[in-house]
């Protein structure tokens, strides 16, 4: 079974920046994509960026490039997400997951087997 465990969320003003983790335990994610969604009051769940995780390719969402990044610590088996220049429509609760697969799929939030409880990011104006 994986658990996937985040946290680093919290309140920022625009302009600021905040780093989610997500601790991974259970298994090896050598085969695993690792992603983040997002989902914000009153809409759907949307990718936010993911990362293969044996090969550290990554993808961004158009909405986050250029001022969010992700990676991951393989000997803590923890995916991190930096946020910078945050703005007031980043403002939900993040969410990280992980399917073992193909990497054509990762934006796709129906092929993530594994989530975690989701933690809140509160950007204000």
């Amino acid at each position: 079974q994986v658990q996937l465990v985040e946290s680093g969320g919290g309140l920022v003003q625009a302009g600021g920046s905040l780093r989610l983790s997500c601790a991974a335990s259970g298994r090896t994610f050598s085969n695993y994509i690792m992603g983040w969604f997002r989902q914000a009051p009153g809409k759907e769940r949307e990718f936010v960026a993911a990362i293969q995780y044996s090969t550290e390719v990554t993808a961004l969402s158009d909405s986050v490039k250029g001022r969010f990044t992700i990676s991951r610590d393989n000997a803590k088996m923890t995916v991190y997400l930096q946020m910078n220049s945050l703005k007031v429509e980043d403002t939900a609760v993040y969410y990280c997951a992980a399917y073992s697969g193909a990497y054509d799929y990762l934006t796709l939030k129906e092929k993530y087997d594994y989530w975690g409880q989701g933690t809140q990011v509160t950007v204000s104006s």
